[in-house]
């Protein structure tokens, strides 16, 4: 079993910045590939998209296109943490953001965690 617990969420204007943090508690977290992923809470449906990945030792990474440039996914394997660096926020980022860990790394993404935290709303005014 793993527990993730999301931190960071908040308040910011357009083209600020944010870093979202998720702390995961359990198994060796080396062994878990992590990913964030969103959802628009204004939205009807429950699809959460995916954000961003990376995998167990730091040496692979995926973002989504509309964020490649702007957010920046890191881990801490002696911290059990991994992060979101999320610089030139948009409106449009405004999204309860989610952590999910998985033991394998790739896509489809849409296929990925095996654990999840309960997230953390990231709110972007214009």
């Amino acid at each position: 079993q793993v527990q993730l617990v999301e931190s960071g969420g908040g308040l910011v204007q357009a083209g600020g910045s944010l870093r979202l943090s998720c702390e995961a508690t359990g198994r060796t977290f080396s062994n878990y590939a992590m990913a964030w992923f969103r959802q628009d809470p204004g939205k009807e449906h429950n699809m959460r998209d995916f954000v961003a990945a990376i995998d167990g030792n730091s040496s692979s990474t995926e973002y989504l296109p509309s964020v490649k440039g702007r957010f920046t996914i890191s881990r801490d394997n002696a911290k059990n943490t991994v992060y979101l660096q999320m610089n030139s926020l948009k409106p449009e980022d405004t999204a309860v953001y989610y952590c999910a860990a998985d033991p394998s790394y790739g896509s489809p993404w849409y296929g990925f965690g095996h654990y999840w935290g309960k997230g953390t709303l990231v709110t972007v005014s214009s």
